[in-house]
């Protein structure tokens, strides 16, 4: 039987309002604007999850906040074995952990190669073994396509190849769950296609993949469980039944 990484009942999500520069509840409370209501979800592992809705319907928020960057305000919500409701802030590092986190526009360190940019993430969560974070990265690389590349700076490399290093850097402490936040968005079909392939494999291995996406050509290709956002609720769809009327 597979294990829940995710489980909401009843969350509410909501958006700041102007500059909030200390990420409290009360902070947001004062400041914050509904932008979704009871939202229920469950993720396994192994599954894939598309969130889709227009821009500002609430697909970043709810990611944000599964990873902690927005307070969870209502509801419940257990992350990777983390209760977001009773997060203390110094827990926060150690819930990221346990996810990978990927965005649309990459976030690389542009100062150093492909190899560094994953060598500084391990040094960063804790790894302290050279020849363990040697062997990691090589498996990164070529899980990812990218073992002819360990020495190329960011810039060096196309927008796909980028945002697979993106990818192996989310995948460097084996988290049981993976959020995407439009990580084909600055991708053209063909890069986009390989990154979806690669998500898929990545799916196959266990890990869950969370992935807001605009992209529905992506999810035609790939189908999987979609949960549309729009009016302030976030809904699950039959994705195939829609695509089949098109």
């Amino acid at each position: 039987m597979s294990q829940k990484v995710i489980e909401l009942k009843s969350v509410s999500v909501y958006q700041p309002i102007g500059a909030v520069t200390v990420l409290s509840k009360s902070n947001y409370q004062r400041s914050g604007e509904l932008v979704l209501s009871d939202v229920n979800l469950d993720v396994y592992e192994g599954e894939m999850v598309y969130f889709i809705g227009r821009v500002g319907s609430g697909k970043s928020s709810l990611l944000k906040t599964l990873y902690a960057e927005m307070p969870l305000l209502q509801g419940e919500a257990m992350v990777a074995g983390f209760d977001l409701a009773k997060m203390k802030s110094r827990n926060i590092p150690m819930l990221r952990r346990r996810l990978g986190i990927v965005f649309q526009d990459y976030r690389l360190l542009t100062d150093r190669n492909v190899f560094d940019n994953l060598y500084f993430m391990m040094q960063a969560t804790g790894w302290k073994s050279d020849s363990d974070m040697r062997q990691r990265i090589d498996e990164l690389l070529t899980s990812t396509g990218l073992q002819h590349k360990a020495y190329k700076m960011p810039y060096e490399l196309s927008g796909g190849q980028q945002q697979k290093l993106a990818i192996a850097r989310a995948l460097i402490n084996r988290p049981s769950v993976l959020l995407a936040d439009e990580p084909t968005g600055n991708l053209d079909p063909t890069a986009a296609d390989e990154v979806m392939m690669l998500f898929h494999e990545i799916v196959k291995s266990g890990c869950a993949v969370v992935m807001s996406t605009h992209n529905i050509a992506n999810i035609g290709q790939f189908p999987s469980r979609t949960i549309r956002f729009a009016q302030g609720r976030a809904e699950e769809i039959d994705i195939k039944a829609i695509l089949a009327m098109n």
